[in-house]
């Protein structure tokens, strides 16, 4: 028998305890420990985040259905990882903290034979002074409460509008200098835009777009040369059409540092400092690794074998300029070099280098995007986690299921305004996910037939259906297993 571990709850943590409880014999156990009672599925808080969604709508509980399904549960954190075990015995273990209830602050050792760390990123709010949600008319859409909190907000905001003739600011985009997730930012601003136009508000507004991309369309992998109504188009051209077309302002190269009540400060690659004030705001803010500590069997601090902020796994992370990063830096099975069974899928993994090309400000500091890991690859790398494990426990060749950023493709479908009739979206498909500059050295690293966009309602459509049928999946109904990752 053998028992497999996950750290996390999310797309990634869930799909793998999904698919590890489908495949394998009852004889095996599959162990989820997370924080959170709840699934959310994130990419709808852009909704919930505009009052178009209940929170009720994008989650449920984890426990019940972990429990119909034969799925262990545990609502606890990890502290410390133990891949040899101790001085009693060799056995590899984790060390848990509960979060709630009567054992809340209460510490256990979970045995592994295998284990997921899919715990995700930390909000790292606290990276970006007075950057916190709900304070200082600043908000977030990173989780479902978060979403909900700022649909108050907003809420409040177009109360404030209809009763006064004063134009006010809304400042949207990333809070910190290093900030990835700049597609749940854009879905947010053109779903507020949409919003205020719809309730005759719009006039009332101007509203900016700010970010730490060199060009718009960036979005954290150097953007893209895309094909548009036959057309080859830059992403930064079909984004700048998008933004002029609602009449969006944007600031680019800007690392927010520091967030006051009604003012944002920032500095940009030029050097300066300046300041951007704003009535309603919502910055996303850094993504950072959990603060884990891991220890070898005589308790001595051997953290930097499995972190370096994020999880180490079968990367290339030797230190090289930009123009000698390549699609092969970038792993294939998400497993740790020194413990080979231990597995880092989605945003968990530490990435080898950026996608965008990094940029320093003439004061040193880095401003360019972090790059993005979340939705489609997290599934799709936790997948096959799931399955070289399956494959190892039946005695199979180990890790023939691979899958690298520089082999996989992504589709992002970015909610532009909510309505089965007058809903749209931006869809943009991309291959790969981190640019083959030898492959396709013609098209801007990536294939010009599998990367393409559209604009229009019918992607809200499909927005609407994923959202239908990734909680159909989440929920483990009927032939879930039938929908792609």
């Amino acid at each position: 028998m053998s028992k497999i571990v996950i750290l996390g709850a999310g797309i990634a943590g869930h799909t793998a305890a999904s698919h590890l409880r489908r495949k394998l014999g009852k004889e095996h156990e599959v162990l989820v420990v997370s924080p959170n009672s709840n699934y959310q599925w994130v990419p709808s808080n852009i909704w919930v985040g505009v009052g178009r969604m209940k929170p009720k709508e994008v989650i449920f509980p984890l426990e019940p259905l972990y429990k119909k399904k034969g799925i262990g549960y545990k609502q606890a954190k990890a502290v410390s990882f133990h891949p040899e075990g101790d001085m009693q015995e060799n056995t590899p273990y984790v060390i848990a903290e509960y979060v709630v209830g009567e054992n809340k602050g209460k510490q256990e050792k979970i045995i592994y034979d295998y284990l997921i760390n899919a715990t995700g990123p930390r909000l790292a709010f606290d990276q970006t002074e007075g950057l916190n949600p709900g304070e200082n008319n600043m908000y977030s859409v990173c989780t479902y409460g978060h979403a909900e909190h700022a649909a108050q907000g907003l809420k409040e905001l177009e109360d404030k509008l209809k009763n006064s003739d004063k134009k006010l600011k809304i400042l949207i985009g990333t809070g910190h200098p290093k900030a990835t997730c700049q597609g749940a930012a854009f879905e947010y601003i053109l779903n507020v835009e949409n919003e205020l136009r719809r309730k005759g508000l719009r006039d009332k507004t101007e509203i900016t777009w700010i970010s730490n991309e060199y060009d718009l369309g960036d979005f954290g992998m150097d953007g893209m040369l895309l094909s548009y109504k036959g057309l080859r188009m830059k992403s930064s051209e079909m984004v700048e059409m998008v933004f002029e077309d609602r009449g969006i302002k944007w600031i680019l190269q800007a690392g927010v540092t520091k967030v006051e009540p009604g003012k944002v400060y920032y500095e940009t690659l030029d050097g300066e400092d300046k300041v951007e004030e704003y009535d309603f705001g919502m910055l996303i803010p850094a993504f950072a690794g959990h603060p884990f500590k891991a220890y070898d069997k005589n308790g001595e601090d051997i953290t930097p074998k499995l972190f370096r902020g994020f999880m180490i796994v079968d990367a290339d992370y030797s230190e090289k300029p930009y123009e000698k990063w390549t699609v092969q830096d970038w792993p294939e099975t998400y497993q740790n070099p020194d413990y080979p069974n231990i597995y880092a899928p989605g945003i968990a993994f530490a990435p080898p280098h950026s996608i965008s090309r990094p940029r320093m400000s003439k004061n040193g500091t880095p401003i360019f995007p972090s790059p993005p890991r979340t939705g489609m690859p997290s599934g799709i790398t936790a997948k096959l986690v799931a399955d070289n494990i399956i494959d190892q426990i039946k005695g199979k060749k180990s890790n023939i299921h691979k899958g690298s950023l520089g082999n996989m493709g992504a589709a992002c479908i970015a909610s532009a305004g909510f309505g089965l009739t007058k809903g749209s979206a931006v869809s943009i498909t991309t291959f790969p996910i981190v640019p083959d500059y030898e492959k396709y050295s013609k098209t801007g690293g990536r294939d010009i037939r599998k990367t393409f966009g559209e604009i229009g309602l019918a992607g809200h459509w499909v927005k609407y259906a994923l959202h239908i049928g990734f909680l159909w999946k989440a929920k483990m109904k009927p032939f879930w297993w039938l929908i792609p990752e």
